[in-house]
């Protein structure tokens, strides 16, 4: 295929993109207020899930504490009723130092327990306040759900012939021509890979082309790209874009200056001849 036909294609290409990105912009702000809104729920969602998990490790753990309490308190009845029956004080001395530890055991494990029983208090209240959030984010995403679904039902069909336009025209363009013109345009902010030379300038970004680079663009021979933004440039005309051409003014007549001293010299004469006649 002659290059004047890539670049023909390739800038066929880039309006249909650009129509499809009208659609796009049609939507506004609703696509990204929806993905943020389910973002938000999702990450709720995990942070909830992830305090029951805490609350059960908590819960397990209380009951651990609450298993060595018990048998804390095994082990007081069982020396309290040994140190009624001791032979000597070294035997009463040994019985009182666990009576000590095993009632230290459970004050420690009780005191285990309540701050458990805190803070699983305190993670239950955050539950409650994340649910209820979420119930107001699923609100508030159904409602932005409803009206960007109206908007894509509006313009679905657009949209659609113009995808299928896009992929016709791919399929005419090389690869490595299409994967260049689409890193230009993902790198681009208004999205355009491509445009035409405007006013001796660079439709992109609006930087004067030397004269030279500007007669290589309207040879139509190579992919030339704008020095200072990288977009691919193309020939207005090639374009499909009338451009106005200068009005060229036509040169004034001068009255030649022999003419004008010729003149100034008669007019200076003609005192003198009065004078003498």
């Amino acid at each position: 295929m002659p290059m004047e036909d890539k670049l023909k294609n390739l800038y066929l290409l880039q309006t249909t993109l650009s129509e499809i990105d009208k659609i796009k912009q049609l939507r506004g702000e609703l696509p990204l207020e929806v993905q943020d809104l389910e973002d938000e729920i999702a990450g709720l969602t995990t942070r909830v899930s992830k305090m029951e998990e805490e609350i059960a490790a908590l819960e397990a753990e209380s009951k651990k504490n609450k298993g060595i309490i018990e048998q804390a308190q095994l082990a007081i009845n069982r020396y309290n009723e040994q140190i009624n029956n001791v032979a000597n004080n070294r035997e009463y001395d040994l019985l009182k130092k666990e009576l000590e530890f095993q009632e230290l055991e459970v004050k420690v494990q009780q005191k285990h327990i309540d701050e458990a029983t805190a803070k699983i208090h305190e993670k239950k209240e955050l539950i409650d306040a994340c649910q209820k959030t979420i119930a107001e984010r699923t609100s508030d995403l159904d409602v932005k759900k409803a009206e960007l679904e109206d908007i894509v039902a509006e313009t679905r069909m657009e949209e659609e012939k113009l995808r299928e336009k896009s992929k016709g025209i791919e399929a005419t363009i090389e690869p490595r021509l299409l994967a260049s013109f689409k890193r230009i345009r993902h790198n681009s902010r208004n999205g355009l890979g491509m445009v035409y030379v405007q006013r001796d300038s660079c439709g992109g970004c609006f930087n004067k082309i030397p004269p030279q680079r500007q007669l290589d663009i309207r040879m139509r021979k190579k992919v030339i790209v704008c020095e200072y933004c990288g977009r691919i440039l193309i020939d207005p005309e090639l374009a499909g874009m009338q451009t106005d051409k200068p009005v060229e003014e036509k040169p004034k007549r001068k009255r030649s200056t022999t003419k004008k001293a010729a003149t100034a010299k008669k007019a200076a004469e003609q005192p003198e001849e009065a004078v003498e006649a």
